[in-house]
């Protein structure tokens, strides 16, 4: 096909270095009599892509004046560039050629067809080779995975996202894209943000809770244990005080369940949720506990993140249970032990996705506004409640489905997104008890009586019961998890490495090639050891930065070294201290 003359070869070269998109090229259907045609000549005598109506998308804008301004980029070296749509390889090849190879180029094409006419024209494997390009996988997923490895671009340089204008006359499925790439890695920039700042307090805080967890029980027994209940997830927006005196009054057989920072909201309407979580990591959750009544929640359980200060578990005043999630401790070591949950970084996309593992029947949104009206952002009673003025730099005005104006926030919407994600993942009804806050897609709005008639007050015949008591069984103290020390290893191994550099850094200049390659060894060795990784966040990014965003070497650089080595092994031996060489089980 010499329309394409390229594709064979770059075919050949992604089923080894892309297998995903391989599989997926693989998959779509494609007319190979409409490919031949869709690649022509145009009138300027450029390669072009032709529409369903005749026109090519370069038929009025030459290539050359569309992406002049794609390379004008700060740090080049250390960035990254998301192009969402190729045509026919124009926006692509200009960065391609015109940023340093340690520049990361990701694209997303959604169009299978588009993807093939691209991959014909250039030959994409040096670029494929050395890692400067990687296609993205059309899908929710894996769009996920390859936002997350770009750690490294975000802390020392930039990720710019470009939209290809050319490819949206193609289909609306463009600017769908081009919408969930920016959400995702918005999403990214919270979750980077609260990592680098945060990581070292919450995985702290996990390793303080560590004996507690393991006498607290377990939770992995209660996987699909709520067949048949219908939940309902009491948030803390300004509608619930609408919602909280009929509910109170009319419970139905639900399963009620809210934030910890939710009971003080409750009480006033004697509206006791079955359990409560806890998973906000800072001191602030500890003034809950100026507002709580203590009697009325001694018999609520509370699930409890292990990376929630301490203090707050100690000192509630009913039964516990530990909940490991993602990031900390147990990302990588417990997970063949127990139910570790990617928890999100909202308390009610947590309990969704906490009520979707337990196989909830159905869920029943209240309170969940992720929007306020005036200055009032929660209901009262919550720690939040105060009044907050605009702030026209974080917060946005939008407008409710009654047409009224209200106020949200990025953090907010961050999070409405990743609960409407997880609503398409679901395979059972959830509904929005709607009180005016933002419109949550794939939730219809409800009133309460649409609710009741819905059944989501409703549960199966015993089922509630039956889940709750499974929860209390859960209770449970398990076999203790305790791992082997190794501090005295990383101490060895870090004096050694320490020891070479400082003589190789005594004549740096000659020895770039070995100070380079000694730093890439210590960067394997930190990465190697699943216990310790996730409190080395902070210290491998920082240690990447030396290895990998370095392009000479001065004596100041072995100072960094140390300062970071010292760093490592002062919480090495923290997370020996405080989780191996207990008890009688040891685990690798």
């Amino acid at each position: 096909m010499t329309a394409y003359p390229h594709l064979k070869e770059n075919i050949t070269a992604l089923q080894s270095a892309n297998p995903a998109l391989y599989a997926w090229l693989s998959e779509s259907p494609l007319d190979g009599e409409s490919l031949k045609t869709s690649v022509f000549v145009n009138q300027w005598g450029l390669i072009d892509w032709r529409m369903p109506c005749g026109n090519g998308i370069f038929d009025a804008l030459a290539p050359t004046q569309i992406y002049r301004e794609w390379v004008d980029i700060e740090k080049p070296d250390l960035s990254a560039t998301v192009i969402v749509g190729t045509n026919i390889g124009y926006g692509l090849n200009h960065i391609l050629v015109n940023t340093p190879d340690t520049h990361k180029v990701l694209v997303l094409e959604p169009n299978p067809a588009v993807l093939l006419a691209c991959l014909g024209q250039t030959d994409y494997r040096p670029f494929l080779a050395n890692k400067k390009l990687h296609f993205i996988v059309p899908s929710d997923e894996y769009l996920m995975e390859v936002v997350k490895n770009l750690d490294l671009q975000y802390v020392y340089g930039k990720i710019y996202l470009r939209a290809d204008v050319p490819s949206q006359q193609i289909g609306p499925e463009y600017a769908l894209w081009m919408q969930t790439v920016k959400n995702r890695l918005e999403n990214f920039s919270v979750e980077m943000v609260t990592l680098r700042l945060r990581q070292d307090v919450m995985v702290g805080n996990e390793l303080k809770n560590y004996r507690r967890a393991a006498a607290d029980g377990s939770l992995k027994s209660l996987k699909d244990s709520a067949n048949g209940v219908g939940a309902v997830v009491l948030g803390a927006g300004p509608s619930l005080a609408k919602f909280a005196p009929d509910l109170a009054k009319n419970r139905g057989y639900a399963l009620y369940v809210s934030a910890l920072q939710t009971l003080p909201v409750l009480r006033p309407y004697d509206l006791k949720p079955d359990f409560c979580l806890a998973l906000d990591y800072d001191d602030s959750m500890l003034t809950l506990y100026n507002r709580l009544d203590m009697d009325w929640a001694k018999d609520i359980p509370l699930i409890y993140s292990t990376k929630v200060n301490p203090e707050v578990v100690r000192r509630y005043p009913g039964p516990t249970l530990p909940l490991w999630t993602l990031g900390g401790l147990a990302t990588f070591v417990l997970q063949d032990r127990e139910f570790v949950l990617d928890a999100g970084g909202n308390v009610s996309v947590t309990l969704v996705r906490l009520l979707r593992w337990m196989g909830i029947g159905s869920i029943l949104l209240a309170g969940q506004d992720f929007a306020w009206k005036g200055e009032t952002t929660h209901a009262e009673g919550h720690h939040a409640s105060a009044p907050l003025p605009f702030n026209p730099q974080s917060h946005q005005r939008l407008t409710n489905l009654w047409g009224e104006e209200i106020i949200s926030s990025v953090q907010y919407l961050t999070s409405k997104r990743d609960l409407e994600n997880d609503i398409k993942k679901s395979p059972f009804r959830i509904y929005n008890l709607y009180g005016g806050g933002v419109i949550i897609e794939g939730a219809p709005a409800v009133t309460l009586e649409e609710a009741v008639n819905e059944g989501c007050l409703s549960s199966a015949p015993g089922s509630k019961d039956l889940f709750l008591q499974k929860l209390a069984q859960a209770r449970t103290p398990g076999q203790d998890i305790c791992f082997e020390p190794r501090s005295h290893i990383w101490t060895s191994s870090f004096r050694n490495v320490e020891k070479r550099l400082a003589k190789l850094f005594k004549h740096n200049e000659a020895n770039q090639v070995d100070i380079h390659n000694m730093l890439e060894q210590a960067l394997f060795f930190v990465r190697q050891d699943p216990l310790y990784l996730p409190y080395l966040f902070n210290e491998t990014l920082d240690l990447a930065g030396l290895a990998k965003t370095r392009r000479s070497y001065e004596p100041k650089d072995l100072m960094e070294f140390k300062r970071i080595g010292k760093n490592i092994l002062a919480k090495v031996r923290e997370v020996d201290r405080c989780v191996a060489g207990l008890g009688s089980h040891r685990a690798a």
